[in-house]
């Protein structure tokens, strides 16, 4: 499948349902996040196999520092072990990574920091796909500090051009899709600005569930879809 076909260029995901899904199982909260990786890295390799451009996961939310301080020291490691255990498959593939969000937040561990910045030069030239994650990111918080960096140099130059040239990725467009998985059916903070006429749709499936055929079913109700755009 080749998605350009379609106009899909874009996919981003809110991976939720981790703590749900161990719950289940009689397991603690953590152990649902190690079991997403695969969905996550499933997702990458579809992602590759249908010429997908661009994806998104939120990875980490302002608001995920109000979990228990285990689960958020958790969720810190995970995050730097996938990059030092899977950064180098995923460049092999031709993947090229990107990190948005507060990242000079002093609650990040420098060592998380450190990796980020290595795995965003490393895969620079990469163009296989541009794989984004929002970690410790928050919509309004970026909006709010695109305003102030406009505002700080001319307020009179504040127009749609200039505030999208200060958000923390201008070259990525806007999402064609956006799935949520675990049935909650709201963005949390995500990507507010531009997802404005994205397709939003919300499945039941919890995360470390969600996989190739999810995505596939996905894709067929997207275009069925029509997108007016305010047109009609």
């Amino acid at each position: 499948m080749n998605l350009k076909d379609i106009d899909l260029n874009h996919i981003a995901i809110i991976m939720d349902g981790n703590g749900r899904w161990a719950t289940n199982q009689g397991l603690d909260r953590t152990a649902g996040h190690a079991a997403g990786e695969f969905s996550l890295s499933r997702s990458i390799d579809w992602s590759l196999d249908n010429n997908l451009e661009w994806l998104t996961v939120f990875a980490f939310s302002t608001e995920n520092w109000s979990r228990s301080k285990e689960e958020v020291d958790f969720l810190m490691f995970f995050n730097r072990d996938i990059l030092i255990r899977r950064r180098e498959e995923f460049n092999d593939k031709g993947v090229k990574f990107h990190f948005i969000g507060d990242l000079a937040d002093e609650r990040i561990p420098d060592e998380n920091k450190r990796l980020m910045s290595e795995t965003q030069e490393i895969t620079k030239n990469n163009s296989n796909l541009n794989l984004v994650f929002a970690f410790n990111y928050g919509s309004r918080k970026e909006i709010y500090d695109a305003i102030t960096k406009v505002s700080k140099n001319d307020i009179d130059a504040i127009n749609e051009e200039s505030f999208r040239s200060n958000l923390l990725l201008p070259e990525m467009p806007d999402p064609d899709l956006l799935i949520r998985t675990a049935g909650e059916k709201r963005v949390s903070n995500f990507l507010l600005y531009q997802l404005s006429y994205t397709e939003l749709m919300f499945v039941d499936t919890l995360w470390p569930d969600f996989d190739e055929n999810q995505l596939d079913l996905a894709v067929k109700e997207f275009e069925n879809r029509v997108r007016k755009y305010g047109n009609a």
